[in-house]
């Protein structure tokens, strides 16, 4: 993947998580020599018995070879990966990150969907 290319697919996945940036914190320059961008909630919570001074939502790091979208709903919930279908399944690596190298129209609408419902899982729980 050609570096142009690679942080094209960063701007676009930055784009759907911009609108949410009302709603949270936005941040970069968290990861060292790389563009990066990730929505917080600073909102103090407590998620599975413990409590956070803060509560990320969402993040992306634009690492080599392919961008890293970090999904963390999937930690309070983790049947939250329901919500993915099989063409962004195929890019989870991990837990909640995924390696996008394309980003196709079909995982570009499972993303979008995915913040969509992410967010509306973190206000029904109070978290932002």
């Amino acid at each position: 993947m050609k570096p142009e290319e690679q942080m094209e697919v960063f701007e676009s996945l930055k784009k759907l998580m911009v609108p949410y940036a009302k709603k949270f914190t936005a941040r970069t320059g968290c990861v060292r020599n790389k563009a990066d961008y990730g929505l917080v909630s600073e909102k103090e919570v407590e998620v599975l018995g413990r409590k956070r001074k803060e509560m990320w939502f969402a993040g992306l790091i634009n690492q080599k070879g392919y961008v890293g979208f970090y999904y963390m709903p999937v930690y309070a919930r983790p049947d939250m990966k329901k919500v993915f279908k099989p063409e962004l399944l195929k890019l989870l690596k991990g837990k909640c990150c995924f390696h996008v190298r394309k980003l196709t129209p079909e995982v570009r609408t499972q993303v979008k969907d995915a913040l969509k419902v992410g967010y509306e899982m973190y206000r029904k729980n109070g978290w932002v």
